[in-house]
């Protein structure tokens, strides 16, 4: 199956978009700050395909939110993203020294100021959620926090990244990949289409829905990304490749097989677009997401 152009040109406007509001946000200055708000910067508008921004956008437009209140918040999961891949990258994590394509942040800078550039974006995305030109309602920011703060946190993202490194050292079953990737990966795919919802006011029944959604292409996305390891190449992928074989640890792909996980990134794609069948035409974008995911080579 073939990229659709539609959705290569929406990701790539949106992360247009994304990427003007991270400049604006992420602004210059002079002084000792200086060093780290260009790690941030490098971090930060590097690139990218935005799959996170792009769910938050989406998903608000189908509540007809207000842009540049959805683009302020997919700038702020943006901003966990590229920390979250900092820290990753570090000595004492993952010790890649490529991402996006160049020098990760703590090659091209160092490890304490990459550490404090993680650190500065993780704390800049809240205050961005907290300003009255997210939202008006005091009531939605606090919400939005909220379900920011839970997605990265101990029951999420960073829980999943301790999973992670406690899979280097023990053998995990399909259940245990699963959760480890619904936590590390998954949590803040799930929170950006939860984000569109919570600026839309959606009803229970509307965010169930996205929900639905997005914990499947979260998981179809971890699947798509443990295929590209064994089958990608560096140029495309943009960072190392090989590497989870290299230290045997367990996968979709090491467990599945690549044409069984093939068959379940695809089946988790389908049953992804069936959860939008209440949004109609509207939720086509997210659709043509679910099958992108699953087809990409980076």
């Amino acid at each position: 199956m073939t990229e659709k152009p539609e959705i290569l040109n929406a990701l790539a406007a949106n992360a247009s978009a994304v990427s003007d509001v991270l400049d604006a946000l992420l602004r210059e200055c002079n002084g000792h700050e200086k060093k780290l708000m260009e790690a941030m910067r490098y971090a930060s508008l590097a690139g990218g395909k935005r799959v996170r921004p792009f769910l938050v956008t989406a998903s608000a437009a189908l509540f007809d939110v207000p842009p540049e209140r959805a683009l302020r918040a997919a700038a702020a999961v943006e901003m966990v993203h590229c920390y979250s891949l900092i820290h990753d990258d570090l000595p004492a994590m993952d010790d890649d020294d490529l991402r996006r394509g160049q020098p990760t942040c703590h090659i091209a800078y160092d490890e304490a100021m990459a550490i404090l550039a993680g650190d500065g974006l993780l704390t800049l995305a809240f205050e961005v959620l907290a300003q009255v030109a997210t939202h008006p309602d005091g009531g939605i920011r606090a919400d939005l926090v909220l379900a920011l703060a839970k997605a990265s946190g101990h029951e999420g993202m960073v829980g999943g990244q301790v999973l992670d490194i406690y899979a280097d050292e023990h053998d995990l079953d399909l259940d245990e990949i699963s959760r480890l990737q619904r936590m590390k990966t998954g949590a803040l795919i799930t929170v950006s289409c939860a984000m569109g919802a919570i600026l839309g006011q959606a009803t229970y029944v509307e965010r169930a829905a996205l929900d639905a959604y997005a914990r499947d292409i979260g998981l179809a996305f971890q699947i798509a990304d443990d295929l590209l390891d064994v089958e990608g190449s560096e140029d495309e992928v943009g960072k190392k490749i090989g590497k989870d074989e290299d230290a045997g640890k367990a996968t979709f792909v090491s467990l599945l097989g690549i044409e069984a996980a093939h068959a379940k990134a695809h089946a988790l794609s389908e049953q992804a677009q069936e959860h939008l069948a209440i949004f109609g035409e509207k939720a086509d974008s997210l659709r043509d997401l679910a099958k992108f995911i699953v087809n990409r080579r980076s």
